[in-house]
Parts: C-alpha cells; structure tokens; sequence
C-alpha cells in the first residue's frame, strides 16, 4: 500500500470516528418491545441473533468525505434468568455480541475504507418490576392474566456495558469501547387484554476512556433516550409490535476539545414472534434510523432471533 493511501485511509478512519464518537444511538435505540413482560419463574431462556445493518452516513461536509456507507453484521448469543426479589418479579440477563464491520466513501473525491471483525462488548443486566403481577410461575401467570386481563407494570433496571470487546489503542474505530457504560431504565408496560402498550426511557453514562489513540483521552456526555411500542399478540402465540424510538444527546470531548457532535436520531421499527416448537420461538424485525441533524447516520437494520426456553 502506498504511503499516500495509507494517509487518506488514515484520515478516513478519522472523520469516520467523530462521526460516531458521541451518539452510540445504535445502542441507545435498539427498540426493544415487551421489555417489561413478567416471565415466569421455573424458567431460563438462551437466545441467539444475526442482524445486518446498512445504510449511509451524513458527515460534516467541511470533513470533505462524501458517499460514505457502512455495512454491519452482528451475531450475539444471550442469556435470561427470571427470579424474585420478596414478592417482585425480577430478571438477570447476560448478552455477548460479536461484529463485523465494513466503511467505504470517498475522501477529497478519492476512495477510502475500513474492516473490523471481533467481540464486541459484553452487556449484563438487572431488571426489577416494582408493580403489575407478583413474581409467579408460568402457570400461576396464566391464572394471573386470566383474573387481570387489564393490569399496569412499572419497573426499573440497571445495564452495564463492560469494555472486553476488540480494542486496539493504536487504531481510531474498534469493536469495542474500553470504557463501561451504565444504563439505568424506567418503563410503563399497561395492558388490556391482547393488546399493550410500552414505554421505556434511558440515560446512558459513560466513563472516560484514557487510553484513546496513543494515550490520548476521550469522554462522552449523556445521552438520552425513549421508546414506545404498541404490541398485538394472537391466541397462537404471534405477537406483533410497532415501535418508535428518539435518542438525543452523547457529545464527545476527545482530548478536552468539545466536538459539538449532538445528534438526534429517530427510529420506527416493526417486530414480530411466533412460536416454531412450545419452547421455541422466532422473532423478525426491521428498523429504520434517520438523522434529524446534520451529521448521523440513516440506516436500515434487520434482525433475526432465536430463544428457546429450558424448565
């Protein structure tokens, strides 16, 4: 590779990470229906998924790059553990992602790209709903719904994002962040026979990352962000939701320069799950982000997801 490519790609992969370095939206809305469900407690679920997320990306055009895409693939295996706390139906779950990510666009009317492949960082949380049904088993679930067909949950949980994902000091775009994110979460899940409605807001905070490019720093303001789901579910166990989702916020200060890099991005999504076995289910969604300000990303998502669940 020439010394003149090596530059520009160099230079690619810089305005690639401003462009990125303080929204991690795909994070913060990754439209997440029946998140307060209860689930019953003699049961484990294990999940796996594959998504594929394409699109473009709007940078500054003082940046002089133009025609940039992003193709991203993502494979990710998870965990859930229902259980109580007292009376309160609670939940623990674990998700471990793996992805593979390829840029490309022009710079200064020349081409440019990038490639990365690896772990991604892990995610853990604790979940706990303060009202609505009591922590029960599914067949006390099932009495419980049949005796409250109208019923409302609050609940309340805590994610933390640890930086183990693929992070290499001498590079500008990695998989993973070396830094943990924590993200505490209030939702509203009311129901009226088949049919609910969500709504879910979260902050995210960030550590500062100290080890960014050669030693240099880097630190994330918050972010914010809500979403809303309205969801149908059939007698054969189908399910459907349609969502909505806005996350605000996250500029990043790199080396204690603030990068006045704001953004707000909407997110509409369609999902829907159905039954392939009495333990096993199939869940298919699409999403859909677009950037209300200048720079962003407007991307299509697609989801494909498997859980099985172990008594």
């Amino acid at each position: 590779m020439s010394k003149r490519v090596c530059l520009k790609n160099i230079k690619f992969c810089v305005v690639c990470v401003l462009s990125i370095l303080g929204s991690s939206l795909l994070n913060a809305q990754d439209a997440e229906p029946r998140r307060w469900s209860s689930l019953p407690l003699d049961s484990k679920f294990i999940g796996a998924g594959y998504g594929f997320t394409f699109g473009e990306v709007n940078f500054d055009p003082l940046l002089e790059v133009e025609d940039a895409t992003v193709e991203f693939n993502s494979l990710l295996v998870s965990y859930i553990q229902p259980f109580k706390i007292g009376k309160k139906s609670a939940r623990f779950d674990v998700r471990i992602p793996v992805g593979f990510v390829h840029y490309e666009g022009l710079l200064n009317g020349e081409p440019a790209s990038l490639n990365r492949s690896g772990f991604m960082d892990p995610r853990v949380r604790l979940s706990v709903n303060l009202t609505g049904p009591p922590a029960l088993t599914l067949k006390e679930l099932q009495q419980y719904y049949g005796e409250h067909p109208v019923n409302t949950t609050f609940g309340v949980s805590l994610s933390i994002t640890a930086p183990f994902g693929q992070y290499f000091e001498e590079k500008l775009i990695n998989l993973g962040s070396n830094r943990f994110v924590f993200r505490p979460q209030l939702g509203l899940l009311h129901t009226w026979r088949s049919w609910s409605y969500e709504l879910t807001g979260s902050a995210y905070l960030f550590t500062a990352n100290n080890n960014f490019l050669d030693g240099g720093s880097r630190e994330q303001r918050p972010l914010f962000a809500i979403q809303t789901h309205l969801i149908k579910r059939f007698p054969s166990r189908l399910w459907i939701s349609m969502s909505l989702a806005l996350g605000q916020g996250g500029e990043s200060i790199v080396n204690n320069i603030d990068k006045n890099d704001n953004r707000t991005d909407l997110i509409g999504a369609i999902s829907a799950g159905f039954p392939i076995t009495k333990t096993q289910n199939i869940k298919i969604v699409y999403f859909g982000t677009q950037a209300l300000a200048d720079a962003g990303s407007d991307i299509n998502s697609f989801v494909l997801g498997w859980s099985i669940q172990l008594r």
